[in-house]
């Protein structure tokens, strides 16, 4: 089988509601881009239909090819499952709800092409759909993430981008035991542009990011961006060591002024203070000690049970494909590697 020109990756979890219309939107853009694709659904071990739904239409939609996650392993483990295993020259990651407008593929496609561009970011320029709780904490999530990574993050960017190949390589070639691609993919610092469009309502189902989901990306992004928490012990012993000086400067002057009187609430107070700051220090020095350990364990992030990928496509340059299983770089080509295949999340 040829290599595609383009791949399309989007994770799934329990979207049997939204496929047919997932399908009866992109399946037209991709056809008229007048390019090979193929799209890979990555199912996150789905509790519904996705997975028999995405079978049946692959009968009538060739190109469609299924990636089977053994269990639910997360929204970033599935987009890492489906960008080792893509083969396109460029590479779309979309999520299944229909927020991000498909059709603006050939545009972000158009653009990467016409300017040599190894990323293409969808940016979302009007949020209107969401609500403004939502609105606020994602305007609070990317201030927060830009002042990590830096102006090349854009404000509004999503899941929803354009990956030239060299682009995804390096991806894969990173040792990330729990990659967050919204903060790598600017890290990277590949010449990037935008698109923006208008994010639209989720066409069915239900969110798959509740507040818990959102909280925990914003503290992986921050824990595996950068050890700045850390330095908040710092800061607050300093501010303990200053509130110390304050009440005992508080405590003289009123020992010299007559004025002593027993000083269990003051006493307390402090205590209290201090044992917070320590508190918050440990806290924070265990979310790190925890994922060194889990670092240390290398357990992979994802474990692919199946891949409808033919056995005889699952060649390049007419020979068959090593294993990768304890590969921790993927090169190029490992998206067609074997069923059943162990990897290390990256």
């Amino acid at each position: 089988m040829a290599v595609p020109r383009l791949s399309v990756v989007i994770p799934m979890y329990n979207e049997e509601a939204v496929l047919p219309l997932l399908v009866s939107r992109l399946r037209p853009v991709l056809d008229g881009l007048g390019r090979t694709y193929e799209v890979v659904a990555v199912d996150d071990g789905s509790r519904d239909a996705t997975a028999a739904m995405v079978t049946l239409m692959r009968a009538k939609w060739p190109e469609l090819r299924l990636v089977r996650l053994r269990r639910n392993s997360g929204h970033q483990a599935a987009l890492t499952a489906g960008l080792h295993r893509s083969r396109g020259d460029h590479v779309v990651t979309l999520d299944a709800d229909l927020q991000d407008p498909p059709e603006v593929i050939a545009e972000m496609l158009g653009l990467a092409e016409a300017q040599s561009l190894d990323i293409v970011y969808g940016v979302r320029g009007d949020r209107a759909s969401d609500t403004a709780f939502k609105r606020g904490t994602a305007d609070l999530y990317y201030r927060l993430m830009r002042r990590i990574v830096g102006n090349r993050m854009p404000s509004g960017a999503g899941d929803f981008r354009l990956l030239s190949r060299a682009m995804v390589d390096a991806l894969c070639s990173l040792p990330e035991q729990a990659p967050v691609y919204r903060l790598l993919v600017p890290w990277l610092g590949f010449p990037s542009g935008q698109v923006v469009y208008t994010r639209e309502k989720r066409a069915a189902g239900t969110s798959k990011y509740p507040l818990a989901k959102m909280i925990n990306l914003t503290v992986d992004s921050v824990i595996s961006f950068t050890a700045a928490p850390l330095r908040l012990g710092i800061w607050l012993g300093v501010l303990g060591a200053v509130a110390c000086v304050i009440a005992a400067v508080k405590v003289l002057v009123a020992y010299f002024q007559g004025a002593v009187v027993p000083g269990w609430t003051s006493l307390s107070l402090v205590v209290l203070f201090l044992g917070a700051c320590q508190l918050i220090c440990l806290g924070l020095l265990g979310e790190y000690v925890g994922r060194i350990y889990r670092g240390i364990q290398a357990r992979p992030g994802y474990f692919v049970g199946e891949d409808s990928l033919a056995e005889a496509d699952r060649r390049v340059d007419g020979r068959p494909e090593p294993d990768f299983r304890d590969e921790p770089v993927r090169p190029r080509r490992a998206a067609a590697a074997g069923d059943a295949q162990l990897r290390r999340p990256g």
